[in-house]
């Protein structure tokens, strides 16, 4: 088992929580509005009801994100590489690791592991800047040095510049 060697861990920055908030004030105000509509015997569009739907589902998978974002820790071990975030687990030993994808983006490359059984995939640091003023980073810091590692241990070449991205096979 790979998790009794000693590990490099690494955790992503973690984005503020005030979208969330924003999301489930507005979700309460909408809900509000439509109780007042009721007991004051107006009639309730469904266009509204559909408002209501759309800003819950909205905060709930914004609560979902961040709470995967909290729960995420990606180690790399001697013998492999373990990634969890409290709704997926995945770990590889090095030889495991078939193939490695790399999405270039404008926040950061999503990098996709692919092993036989499992796969996992994370982003590089990113940083959202608004009229030159950083608003906000998210991604793993040391993500690069994280894709190079993998990369490296897992004995990986680069196969094809697709235009899009790239990917690592094995050799």
């Amino acid at each position: 088992m790979i998790n009794d060697q000693p590990f490099q861990e690494y955790q992503p920055e973690l984005v503020s929580r005030r979208g969330e908030a924003l999301a489930w004030v507005s979700t309460l105000l909408a809900a509000l509005g439509i109780i007042i509509l009721i007991f004051s015997g107006q009639g309730v569009s469904w266009l509204v009801v559909l408002l209501q739907v759309i800003l819950l589902l909205s905060a709930a998978i914004i609560s979902l994100g961040n709470w995967s974002d909290r729960k995420t820790v990606l180690r790399l071990y001697d013998l492999g590489v373990e990634y969890r975030n409290g709704l997926r687990q995945a770990q590889l030993s090095w030889t495991d690791v078939k193939e490695v994808r790399v999405t270039p983006s404008p926040w950061g490359k999503k990098v996709q592991v692919y092993g036989e059984q499992n796969h996992f995939s994370f982003r590089t640091l990113a940083e959202v800047t608004v009229r030159g003023e950083l608003k906000g980073r998210f991604g793993f810091t040391r993500g690069e040095e994280i894709l190079r590692e993998i990369v490296l241990r897992s004995n990986l070449e680069i196969m094809d510049d697709t235009g899009v991205g790239y990917y690592y096979v094995r050799k």
